[in-house]
C-alpha cells in the first residue's frame, strides 16, 4: 500500500482558492495564479517535480464541492483530475444521476473514502485533493505526508489549507525545492 498525501499548491497566505470560487471561478478572485507551476509554461524542475507526483498517484479522494466545480463540460470533462486515474468523491448525498465510471461516491465518512482509494491504488499512492478532506483526514492520522507547493501570490481571503484544524500536528520536513515558479514542500506527519 502507498501513502495518503495532500498535495496542494497554496499561496503564501495559505489559501488554496480566492474568495468567490465557484464553478464559473474554480481558484476563486485573485487565486489564479496559484497553479501556474502546473502550466506547461512553467520550468523544467517544476515539470520534473510533476512528473513525479503524478507518476505515485493511484487514486484521489476529493469532497462533493471539488467535483461539482470541476466535472463534466467545461471542466475535466469525461474523466476525473488526472485522466483515469480512480476518484473517490466524499459526500453526504449521492448523486441522482450517473457519471463517468472514473468516480465512485462515498457517504461513509473520510475513513471509508481513504480505505477505498486504497484498493483501488493498490501500491501508488492516495492524494487528497481539496482542503476539507485534507482537514477531515489528518487529525484523525490517515494522511501520512503533505506537500505543498507556495505560490508567490498573497490572495487575502478564501479557502485555507490548514483553516478547519483545530489541534496541532507534528511534521517532519523531509523535501524542500525551490523554482522558478514555486517553492515546493513535503512533510512527513508524525505521529
Amino acid at each position: 500500500m502507498g501513502l495518503t498525501i495532500c498535495d496542494m499548491s497554496v499561496s503564501l497566505d495559505g489559501y488554496v482558492t480566492g474568495p468567490n470560487d465557484s464553478r464559473e471561478n474554480p481558484f476563486g478572485d485573485g487565486a489564479e495564479g496559484l497553479h501556474a507551476w502546473l502550466l506547461p509554461t512553467a520550468g523544467d524542475e517544476d515539470r520534473a517535480v510533476l512528473e513525479a507526483t503524478v507518476s505515485e498517484v493511484g487514486a484521489i479522494v476529493m469532497g462533493r464541492t471539488s467535483f461539482e466545480k470541476n466535472e463534466g463540460d467545461g471542466g475535466w470533462g469525461d474523466a476525473g483530475p488526472m485522466a483515469d486515474i480512480p476518484c473517490v468523491v466524499l459526500t453526504h448525498r449521492l448523486p441522482t444521476r450517473s457519471y463517468p465510471p472514473v468516480f465512485t461516491f462515498v457517504t461513509e465518512g473520510v475513513t471509508s473514502a481513504i480505505r477505498q482509494a486504497q484498493q483501488f491504488a493498490g501500491d501508488k499512492d492516495v492524494h487528497l485533493f481539496g482542503a476539507t478532506v485534507m482537514q477531515q483526514a489528518l487529525p484523525l492520522g490517515l494522511v501520512d505526508e503533505i506537500r505543498v507547493h507556495v505560490m508567490p501570490v498573497i490572495v487575502g481571503g478564501g479557502t485555507a489549507l490548514f483553516g478547519g484544524l483545530t489541534s496541532a500536528i507534528s511534521l517532519e520536513r523531509i523535501g524542500a525545492q525551490v523554482t522558478g515558479a514555486a517553492t515546493h514542500l513535503q512533510y512527513r506527519v508524525l505521529r
